[in-house]
């Protein structure tokens, strides 16, 4: 029966990054590769949880107070006067929340812009809608946005720009002039812009978030998404939203309700009692946040990294193998698992355009630093034993 299998499935096949993931669960290393935290979530937002389940809040439910505050939330840090009524989707994390929007606007055929490297879901969500992904590379090492060759990627076809800032995987935090070339290219060309800005809360030095939804006209052409996951360490508990104009968030959450009904009742309580977290706690998690950043950055160049582009914002550095290590990003890393017992993602998965153009696809290695104190120092004191013997065993691999 597996020829009767759809196309989208036969598409969705496992990755080098898989499989690389199967070889560190075997030999133990420590993860630096998946984007989630490995030290507890706030207390007192469990807490919320936990009394939610024991009042027995457990079946299909939404909670109009997460609208609330989210309208009360966008209008301080957006200037955006948003309806909670009207304009909200609440669903079971991010993803579902970009997946429903991206099915809410695209027929098939329809063109949708993305930022090249890229998270891989935007594109099986694009494909299962029949839509076709158009990437625009980002230049590196800064990952600039190319302005010429943004504008010469729309068609008459193009349905959106998915924008993802902070970026998953560079770090880089869009700043107000791509802003204005991204805004002023979706009017002109009459299209939607789906935000993804998980990140929103996590931004380093005096880099701001600034929604796209923010800028003159875009409101009413924008879709958000976000959601709990990252400021809060709660991957997990799957609570997301899509936020649009009232007659978009209507079609998202038709499409919502027919695919899982609600998001997770007991953490929709909870994610009341996260969102109206005092400004101390935003401010430790920055804190926090930048001295594992550093942290980081101190280890991988003193492992050999040529550090040339610095995270702005998310939970990832995206390194770049030096010149003089004739390796690629995939063989370094399973040398790494298997020799040093440390795990992160070969940035290959993460480009999509032809690599054959463009020689640094497989040149990049992406770390996260979400992690405790104890993993990220377990990962130094390992990545510090081939440079002790001056072996350069995992460098000089072939």
């Amino acid at each position: 029966m597996e020829r009767k299998l759809s196309e989208a499935s036969r598409r969705a096949t496992p990755s080098p990054i898989q499989q690389l993931s199967h070889l560190a669960q075997r030999v133990g290393a420590v993860n630096l590769a998946e984007g989630f935290p490995d030290f507890p979530a706030p207390v007192h937002v469990k807490a919320a949880a936990a009394v939610a389940i024991a009042a027995d809040l457990n079946q299909y439910r939404h909670v109009q107070g997460i609208c609330d505050v989210l309208a009360e939330t966008m209008k301080r840090d957006h200037g955006l006067h948003v309806d909670p009524l009207t304009d909200f989707a609440i669903c079971c994390g991010q993803s579902e929340a970009f997946a429903v929007a991206i099915f809410a606007i695209t027929d098939p055929g329809d063109e949708v812009l993305l930022f090249d490297p890229a998270y891989e879901t935007y594109q099986t969500c694009i494909e299962l809608a029949r839509g076709v992904p158009v990437y625009v590379p980002l230049d590196p090492p800064s990952w600039t946005l190319n302005g010429d060759k943004f504008l010469k990627s729309f068609t008459s076809r193009t349905k959106a720009v998915i924008l993802n800032s902070p970026h998953n995987p560079t770090g880089k935090v869009f700043s107000k002039e791509d802003l204005l070339i991204i805004s002023e290219a979706c009017q002109k060309m009459d299209c939607f812009a789906i935000t993804d800005e998980v990140y929103e809360y996590i931004t380093y030095d005096e880099n701001k978030h600034i929604s796209l939804a923010s800028l003159p006209g875009m409101q009413e052409r924008t879709i958000i998404t976000s959601s709990l996951s990252k400021t809060y360490s709660v991957t997990g508990w799957r609570i997301g939203w899509a936020c649009a104009v009232a007659n978009i968030a209507a079609a998202i959450r038709n499409i919502h309700v027919k695919l899982t009904d609600s998001a997770p009742a007991p953490f929709q309580e909870a994610a009341l009692i996260a969102l109206t977290s005092t400004p101390d706690y935003y401010e430790s998690l920055k804190k926090d946040y930048a001295m594992r950043r550093d942290f980081i950055l101190q280890l991988l160049k003193n492992y050999g990294f040529h550090i040339s582009f610095e995270p702005q914002g998310s939970v990832f550095v995206f390194a770049e193998l030096p010149k003089s290590w004739q390796i690629s990003d995939i063989d370094f890393m399973t040398n790494l698992i298997t020799n040093a017992g440390v795990a992160a993602v070969p940035g290959s998965g993460f480009f999509h355009t032809d690599p054959d153009d463009q020689s640094y696809h497989h040149r990049y290695v992406r770390f996260a630093f979400c992690k405790s104190d104890e993993t990220l120092k377990a990962a130094a004191q390992k990545m510090m034993k081939p440079t002790e013997s001056n072996g350069r065993v995992l460098h000089d691999s072939k």
